[in-house]
């Protein structure tokens, strides 16, 4: 098993990073699942995650007290209404509607969690 976590890890790091560039894709979620891969594979990158200086202190605020800080929840709804936006002006209807329920679902949840 302890492979298949390394490379969950690893294609969840890769993932976050794009998130990190592009407005629609999220970053956290995917560096929290690599850092759940990471502690059963690789305990040393886990470790350099939770050390790092941008996401580090947003993955330990939600793995130990399960808060997102203000400005994490104004910077991920504003991207993902940049990223409806996006849509809505490259793809149109019916894209534009899936952008838009996403914002709302994910939105939402994000906004309702603790600071």
């Amino acid at each position: 098993m302890r492979p298949l976590y390394l490379a969950g890890g690893i294609l969840s790091v890769g993932l976050g990073a794009v998130g990190a560039v592009l407005p629609i894709m999220p970053t956290v979620p995917f560096l929290l699942l690599a850092v759940f891969c990471f502690a059963r594979s690789n305990p040393e990158w886990e470790q350099k995650i939770l050390a790092h200086p941008q996401w580090g202190p947003q993955i330990r605020d939600w793995l130990e007290r399960r808060v997102i800080r203000r400005p994490a929840k104004i910077a991920a709804v504003t991207a993902m209404s940049a990223g409806v936006i996006f849509t809505g002006l490259t793809l149109g209807v019916p894209w534009v509607y899936l952008s838009l329920a996403i914002l709302i679902l994910v939105g939402g949840w994000i906004i309702t969690r603790n600071e």
